[in-house]
């Protein structure tokens, strides 16, 4: 009986470990990634008055020829999926010592309750797959894929 409750929890314990995807980033993403392009990204709604501007190299032109376009996403996948990655880039910035504070240097202020926009969640969410892929970093549970 032993041997069949070792081997059942055997089975278990395989069938809970995750498989670990690696990333797979083109030639041309790669490229972009590296670049030292400094052209600015302004995330704004003027009905909200809120307003981000991102001098991160490359991020313009992954932005215009990597992400997925406009419309792709939902609002409502946006918005769910930057209140995860917010919470934990601000508890990245919180504990220094445990993460670069030169990746995490400032909290985001992004409250769910306040409807910002298309462009701004569609910006913000394709900010953080971008820092994802350029830094392999992991901002949540979710793999950072196109």
């Amino acid at each position: 009986m032993k041997k069949i409750a070792l081997i059942l929890i055997l089975v278990l314990l395989a069938a809970c470990t995750s498989v670990k995807e690696n990333l797979t980033i083109s030639d041309q993403e790669k490229e972009i990634l590296n670049s030292k392009d400094q052209q600015e990204v302004t995330i704004a709604d003027e009905e909200t008055e809120y307003e981000i501007i991102i001098i991160e190299p490359g991020f313009y032109a992954w932005l215009n020829s990597i992400a997925r376009p406009e419309g792709y996403y939902s609002q409502n996948f946006l918005e769910n999926r930057n209140q995860i990655y917010v919470m934990n880039w601000n508890q990245r910035v919180l504990n220094p010592t445990a993460f670069n504070p030169n990746l995490y240097e400032l909290q985001i202020n992004y409250d769910p309750n306040i409807d910002y926009g298309y462009e701004v969640n569609y910006k913000l969410y394709n900010y953080f797959i971008f820092f994802q892929r350029k830094y392999n970093q992991r901002l949540g549970p979710f793999f950072p894929r196109i």
